[in-house]
């Protein structure tokens, strides 16, 4: 890597030009004003070896440059924080209303947007945090926890695919089984693509599925048996069939494949667990479990430095309700604008927890039964849990139940009150 700065991250008076850096897949356009606000460079580069290559011929002359950019992940950052850059990213919606600022007409242009961007750092980014590099361990984590998350959504939506192709040609096989996501189903249908083939299979070959897969139960075995006999009794008509089952069994040929994929990122992502420094700490998390706890790990971090304060975790989290007052109108809503991969492995996480520990069961069934929904129960019980993660992170010390119990004793909670005293799961 050419032109590499220092890696040392300056302070907000050490910068004398601000950069507004508008991406795009192919090319990016870059605005730089002074400390007076004049532009004193409006460039665009392609997103390329020598594109980047003059990028840094371009700042070079300003060494001591910020960057304000419209995303905090991706090609584009990722390149930046190569190049040790003081980094600030900033909100969509804020950066459309520093660039209706400047054109109140609603003009749009990717030098506006960069221009915007520029003078918006120069008059507000005294107040702004700068993007913390991680490590590369915490970072090839979280790449690896939201991109299991998406193949996991495609898993979804074929399952969701193959389950709809089913109910028009195949019902039999709906009856039978009822979690699609486990491979033995996608098997099955790869085995038996049609009603007509299952009857004809016989029942050694039923059987023999079964206990292969290891799903003989004597309490479900002879119900499925009678199942497969009578699955070609209820059936679509022929052209259909042919249709639907090839449809069918190239569906389960895909869920297959992409199983077997996840199966080789849920290894990847243990392995960079258990050498991480924090895994002890995440580990000892109740209701995260192997599955939670990577992902918890990944989405928020172990550097207590990114986070302000534990209200800026449970804003990022989603779990902080917005305010809205304006003379006599006071109300709070649920806050849509945060980190989404992050809301939802909290949310998760407190649905575990809940069955993992008593005082997040009476805390939940407190909510459900002063009228909040499933979900909002759990953004409340997140929001708590958040508290304790942050804590847990600063202190750098794992979960213990005894102390938190203690803790809630000292300050006489009332989840304790209404547990009886039995709150340290």
């Amino acid at each position: 890597m050419q032109n590499v700065k220092a890696t040392r991250m300056k302070s907000w008076q050490d910068i004398t030009h601000y950069a507004g850096f508008d991406w795009a897949k192919d090319h990016h356009v870059v605005v730089i004003v002074d400390n007076q606000g004049h532009i004193v460079s409006d460039f665009e580069f392609e997103h390329s070896l020598e594109g980047w290559r003059r990028f840094g011929e371009k700042t070079a002359v300003w060494p001591n440059l910020a960057v304000a950019i419209e995303t905090s992940q991706g090609a584009a950052v990722d390149q930046l924080l190569q190049r040790a850059y003081m980094l600030y990213p900033i909100h969509p919606v804020a950066a459309q209303r520093y660039r209706e600022r400047k054109a109140p007409s609603g003009t749009k242009t990717d030098h506006l947007d960069g221009w915007g961007l520029a003078d918006a750092l120069r008059v507000d980014g005294h107040g702004w945090k700068a993007l913390q590099p991680i490590s590369p361990l915490t970072q090839q984590l979280r790449l690896l926890c939201r991109d299991e998350v998406s193949l996991i959504e495609q898993r979804t939506a074929l399952v969701n695919q193959l389950q709809q192709s089913l109910m028009e040609y195949y019902p039999a096989a709906l009856q039978v089984f009822d979690d699609w996501t486990q491979s033995f189903t996608w098997e099955f249908v790869i085995a038996f693509p049609t009603p007509q083939e299952l009857v004809k299979a016989g029942k050694r070959r039923w059987e023999k599925f079964l206990h292969t897969h290891r799903l003989w139960r004597p309490e479900t075995a002879e119900k499925r048996l009678k199942i497969f006999a009578e699955a070609d009794q209820f059936k679509a008509s022929d052209p259909i069939v042919r249709a639907k089952s090839q449809l069918a069994v190239s569906l389960s040929k895909l869920l297959r494949t992409l199983g077997q994929q996840l199966d080789e990122y849920r290894k990847q992502i243990e392995v960079l667990f258990e050498e991480h420094p924090a895994h002890d700490l995440f580990g000892s998390l109740p209701g995260a479990k192997r599955v939670l706890a990577p992902r918890l790990l990944a989405a928020v971090g172990s550097e207590p430095d990114r986070y302000a304060s534990q209200e800026v975790l449970q804003c990022m989290a989603g779990t902080a309700p917005v305010s809205y007052q304006s003379g006599k109108i006071n109300k709070v809503q649920m806050r849509w604008s945060c980190d989404k991969f992050l809301r939802h492995t909290v949310h998760l996480w407190a649905d575990c927890f809940r069955k993992a520990s008593a005082w997040g069961a009476i805390y939940y069934q407190n909510k459900r039964d002063s009228g909040m929904s499933h979900a909002c129960a759990l953004r409340c019980l997140g929001q708590r849990l958040l508290k304790i993660l942050f804590r847990m992170i600063v202190d750098k010390k794992p979960y213990d139940a005894e102390l938190h119990a203690r803790n809630q004793q000292k300050h006489g909670s009332w989840v304790l009150a209404l547990g009886g005293g039995k709150t340290t799961a």
